[in-house]
């Protein structure tokens, strides 16, 4: 069997970043984060295992340290957190830190604010709080297609940064055919781009592709999509435990990619597994 992993897989940037902040503080005697660090489980049950504890909610009763997560969050909260008796500290990805100061400067301008993203997301929710939550969500080119308002704005249109970048181009196409005048700030960070350029490319020379990340991480659920239309035996899995080897054979050519919150570990066990038994 030839296994080929894409070079840009596992912890991005702003991933390790926030991951490391953790690990650094874990010694303190109370250490919360608000919403999980990153969107992987196993990372955030060993996390949980070594004393760290999530917040879903600024009120209730704790104290200690606070770590904000690489998806940032709104103005608001973080507000509301400065004003507990903890150690703040922020590990929101600088990358998305960038759209925060767009979104503010332009709805200050008042300009109208469209975030192309997840309407669920952490990233997308916390982005939208720097222009009083009014910003416009859109997440498909059908929504795109059909977004019905006044062109007596200029519009700031910015992404969450694990968008598709392929979506979010034509997305932009469609509003700029639709004569909305468009202040577009390219917002997909650089490692999504890669990451999704590599996945595609390598998509289209393989048998067969597995995808390995959370099951609720966006841009791990990008990468499957994107590689699933290059190459229809594509698997995504959280872990080896999720390999059913009986779809793969020895003569397969395997690519593997990973998302941005998959650690290491996790990828040189499905690749040793695969090498073990074929």
């Amino acid at each position: 069997m030839e296994i080929i992993l894409a070079k840009t897989s596992g912890f991005c940037f702003g991933v390790d970043r926030a991951v490391k902040a953790v690990e650094e503080n874990l010694n303190n005697e109370e250490v919360y984060t608000y919403g999980p660090i990153i969107h992987n489980q196993q990372v955030v049950d060993e996390l949980a295992d070594r004393g760290l504890r999530i917040l879903d909610d600024v009120e209730g009763d704790y104290s200690g340290t606070v770590i904000i997560r690489s998806h940032g969050i709104s103005p608001q909260l973080q507000q509301q957190l400065e004003k507990r008796q903890v150690d703040l500290i922020d590990a929101t990805c600088p990358f998305v830190k960038r759209i925060h100061k767009i979104v503010r400067k332009h709805y200050e301008l008042g300009q109208r604010i469209v975030i192309v993203g997840n309407k669920s997301h952490p990233e997308v929710l916390g982005i939208n709080g720097y222009c009083d939550n009014e910003g416009i969500i859109i997440s498909s080119i059908e929504e795109a297609k059909n977004l019905q308002l006044s062109k007596d704005k200029d519009i700031c249109l910015v992404s969450q940064t694990t968008f598709d970048l392929f979506k979010f181009n034509k997305i932009v196409e469609i509003l700029k055919n639709l004569g909305y005048n468009l202040n577009m700030f390219s917002t997909i960070c650089k490692s999504t781009y890669d990451r999704q350029h590599e996945a595609i490319e390598l998509a289209k020379t393989v048998d067969k592709m597995i995808v390995i990340g959370g099951k609720h991480s966006s841009n791990t659920m990008k990468l499957y999509q994107i590689c699933k239309e290059q190459c229809e035996n594509t698997y995504h899995i959280e872990t080896v435990k999720d390999l059913s080897l009986q779809d793969f054979k020895a003569s397969d050519r395997v690519g593997i990619t990973a998302g941005a919150s998959t650690p290491e570990k996790l990828i040189e066990e499905v690749i040793n597994t695969l090498r073990r038994v074929f």
